[in-house]
């Protein structure tokens, strides 16, 4: 099994394409994104307090606004969504009370973390400015405003979020799915097509062994760039992991997990593939809704509703949301247990398939 670990490790090393998928493209779109910041399209969410005055037009319009999203959790949770920079603000708008003393109807107080980017605390004091604006020119021109907004934002503790911190997690499920489809099915078809996996089974080898050593090679290189994909995102792009050497390890054991996932697709698809030129579109079945559903460039909330219920069940996904809980949340893998439990299920789907179709000549 070793023996053939070793040459099958050294052919994938010899592979162009391997080292091109693997290395080149996760490590290009890093630097990219990593230099880029975090720009482009502003969308985030926030949260109304519980005791705010929600029958006013500012709320009525509030709800509108494209790109906004309003999250309704428990307080505790909010305040872990804060920190974490899941949520822009809680918005308070508090009615007044004492007129006489206060000029206009309602006050408007927001509630942020340092983890939020402040640009889009900017952009939220704009809309909301705007709202007052438009509501103070139909329902309220005989007051000075409708609302003031407090200049003073309460901030809570949190770490800031990079663009490196979402990117990263994506490009190394990228890498993961990619080496683990592509690599196993070019793989595996061509030792049956070339008969040595047919030689193979006719030696006293079990044949649990080989397949063992052609995956276990793939694994240890593959499971190699993971460390110098999240190595070079931690040391050149202060990719952000909160515990040190703990967040990297229990990465790695996450990565494997992953790894482990991806390469059942790669033998079902050597198995159904009738020549090699049927493998990248049996292989883009499978991959390519994962690049572009599940989290690997952009957030899923960006979808239409009615779309985000298949991107939540994809491998990939709950991959990239452990990753991202785990280093920059600070998780542990139990606590991410329900996207580590989906990604068995997915392992035992998948493996249960891959046998079933999976030939050796």
């Amino acid at each position: 099994m070793l023996a053939i670990t070793r040459a099958s490790l050294r052919a994938i090393l010899r592979s162009p394409s391997a080292v091109i998928f693997s290395f080149a493209f996760p490590m290009l779109f890093i630097v990219i994104f990593g230099f880029i910041g975090s720009g482009g399209k502003l969308a985030f969410k926030i949260s109304i307090d519980k005791r705010a005055d929600t029958l006013n037009p500012i709320f009525t319009s509030l709800k509108t606004i494209p790109g906004i999203t309003l999250v309704d959790k428990s307080e505790d949770s909010l305040r872990r969504d804060l920190e974490k920079g899941r949520l822009t603000a809680i918005v308070n708008i508090e009615k007044s009370v004492d007129t006489t003393k206060v000029k206009a109807p309602y006050n408007i107080q927001l509630k942020s973390s340092e983890s939020v980017n402040p640009q889009n605390l900017q952009v939220l004091n704009s809309i909301l400015n705007s709202i007052i604006a438009n509501i103070n020119k139909t329902t309220f021109p005989q007051a000075p405003t409708v609302a003031t907004i407090s200049q003073e934002v309460t901030k809570i503790p949190g770490r800031n979020f990079r663009t490196i911190d979402f990117i990263l997690p994506g490009q190394l499920g990228f890498s993961l799915l990619s080496a683990g489809v592509f690599g196993v099915a070019f793989l595996f078809f061509n030792l049956r097509q070339q008969l040595v996996l047919k030689r193979f089974f006719a030696t006293p080898i079990n044949r649990t062994y080989i397949v063992l050593g052609e995956a276990l090679s793939r694994v240890l290189f593959q499971m190699s760039t993971a460390v110098v994909i999240v190595l070079m995102g931690a040391f050149f792009f202060n990719y952000t992991l909160v515990n040190g050497v703990t967040t990297f390890l229990e990465i790695m054991v996450l990565s494997f997990l992953a790894l482990v996932v991806f390469m059942g697709f790669g033998f079902i698809v050597s198995g159904l593939a009738k020549n090699e030129s049927t493998i990248p579109p049996f292989a883009n079945m499978f991959t390519l809704p994962q690049f572009l559903l599940a989290g690997t460039f952009f957030s899923i909330d960006a979808f239409p509703s009615w779309l985000q219920p298949i991107c939540k069940i994809l491998p990939l996904t709950h991959f990239n949301d452990a990753m991202r809980q785990i280093a920059f949340e600070g998780a542990s893998l139990s606590d991410c247990w329900m996207q580590i439990g989906v990604l068995v299920l997915w392992g035992i789907v998948i493996y249960a398939v891959a046998i079933k179709v999976f030939k050796w000549e």
